[in-house]
């Protein structure tokens, strides 16, 4: 597939998510695109090993750096794998 990921809803996330999680580097991002690595895979996205846990992970990481707004950022993040996934299957 040769889709510039940059372009779409999301994209931004799933491409620094990819490098991370090559990289061994946990982030918001690694731990998204490891909450949608079943999905992804299934689109044809070529993706490294994905982070256990991601879910609790990723709100606990929020929840750190946001407080109190953790739960409306977990949920825009997560709003934003779908977008990105829902193009991609429009894509393919």
């Amino acid at each position: 597939m040769s889709v510039d990921f940059r372009a779409l809803p999301g994209g931004e996330y799933v491409v620094e998510g990819i490098r991370d999680l090559e990289d061994g580097r946990v982030s918001a991002s690694a731990l998204l695109v490891s909450i949608g690595a079943p999905r992804l895979r299934r689109c044809g996205i070529s993706l490294p090993n994905p982070l256990i846990a991601p879910e609790k992970r990723l709100y606990a990481l929020l929840q750190r750096e946001y407080g109190d707004g953790a739960h409306s950022r977990y949920n825009a993040l997560i709003r934003r794998l779908v977008s990105f996934e829902r193009s991609v299957e429009s894509a393919s």
